[in-house]
């Protein structure tokens, strides 16, 4: 098991939690069944994502979140602020949880905490929720995130900005973290129109460098024109959020698409269903 030291969690409890969280988040809490796992966020009234998390429960229907934890205190106190009168209680137990992965073929068999796969890919492996400390061992954790960079799997904070980035840039369509036959939750009316219009021309995708990428953030430009920003890399395989548009014009016109002084190809994975811009995206 990996131990993620950069991931916290939060429990939902009483007899309104799970009712009351499936009418504020993009994923399908109410089916949420014992052993599964959902991927999903809270967004803002504009549809940007401020928080994602992924989601299991327990045998005693706790809700379970396992999310960022530079924003876990702010995500609690986000939550309460929606709380009104529901009968759910909101706790952050980044003090004493901690988030770890198992990468395949490594199994879930004999945790003894909450473990679920993780529902982005079934190639990123299984996830645990346990009790108690963790070890950091960052050759281990390298391999956590070379194994999702090459599987174009892009992370909050990492890969797209909290509060900037709608669902559709970060593949939450395409990779079950926004379901589009639920009810209403906070944002929904943009997250519609996005994916009946497809509207979305900027996303996240596979890149490949000539050289090693720079770091994150490093502008990404095709031409002499900006066409987005790269995201988390390991060795020459990254992750950047794109305007694709812009992308497929200077291509077609023999321009370069380069991050500094790195050369870019673009690497869609086989499940990269995105359709060109200005058409409608599958979900």
């Amino acid at each position: 098991m990996i131990y993620l030291p950069d991931r916290a969690v939060l429990r939902l409890s009483g007899e309104d939690a799970r009712s009351w969280l499936a009418n504020l988040v993009t994923c399908d809490i109410a089916g949420l069944r014992l052993g599964e796992g959902r991927w999903g966020a809270l967004l803002t009234p504009q549809g940007k994502i401020l928080f994602d998390f992924l989601a299991t429960a327990d045998t005693q229907g706790n809700i379970f979140l396992d999310t960022d934890r530079t924003r876990a205190a702010d995500f609690a106190k986000r939550l309460n602020f929606y709380k009104l009168r529901a009968k759910v209680a909101v706790e952050d137990l980044s003090g004493s949880w901690t988030v770890h992965a198992a990468l395949p073929p490594d199994d879930l068999s004999g945790v003894a905490g909450i473990a679920f796969i993780d529902p982005r890919h079934a190639d990123l492996g299984g996830r645990a929720l346990l009790p108690g400390a963790g070890i950091a061992e960052e050759a281990a954790i390298a391999a956590y995130h070379a194994n999702r960079i090459g599987l174009g799997i892009p992370e909050g904070g990492k890969d797209f900005a909290f509060g900037d980035t709608f669902p559709h840039e970060a593949l939450m369509d395409m990779l079950h973290g926004v379901d589009f036959k639920k009810g209403c939750y906070v944002g929904q009316e943009v997250v519609s129109r996005m994916q009946h219009r497809g509207t979305a021309r900027t996303r996240i995708v596979p890149v490949a460098g000539t050289l090693a990428l720079p770091a994150a953030g490093t502008e990404i430009r095709i031409g002499d024109k900006p066409a987005g920003t790269l995201g988390s890399s390991e060795g020459s395989r990254g992750l950047a959020l794109l305007r694709l548009d812009r992308v497929e014009e200077g291509i077609g016109q023999g321009e370069a698409l380069a991050a500094g002084e790195v050369t870019l190809t673009v690497a869609k994975p086989a499940w990269w269903n995105a359709a060109p811009a200005g058409h409608k995206a599958s979900a």
